[in-house]
């Protein structure tokens, strides 16, 4: 199977649609969604003033309103796909923007 690559073209409509969450969602200056991305991946960090902590992975499915989600759990220091027991996990349905909600709530400022 081959992995699908996030296009450079969808990355910046992902960019595009993040900073707008920030804006108007955060609304505040020193928090905000920070995007990385590697291969089929794009990890959600949060900024909280000067500390940049992960939050959750998305996984691409060629499809920009339907990825794959992982929350990160501290406890055990990685993504897990299969967490769905936490605060927030019924914001997550295959958007950034649901993602993005389920931080907040998982992970509050």
């Amino acid at each position: 199977m081959q992995e699908r690559l996030i296009p450079t073209k969808v990355k910046h409509q992902i960019d595009k649609r993040i900073d707008k969450f920030n804006r108007t969602v955060i609304k505040e200056a020193n928090v905000y969604y920070l995007p990385q991305y590697s291969g089929r991946y794009l990890y959600l960090q949060r900024v909280n003033y000067s500390h940049c902590n992960p939050i959750c992975r998305l996984s691409y499915t060629g499809d920009i309103d339907n990825w794959e989600f992982a929350i990160y759990k501290y406890s055990k220091n990685y993504y897990d796909p299969d967490e769905w027991s936490f605060p927030g996990a019924s914001e997550v349905d295959g958007t950034i923007e649901g993602a993005m909600l389920a931080g907040l709530a998982a992970y509050p400022i």
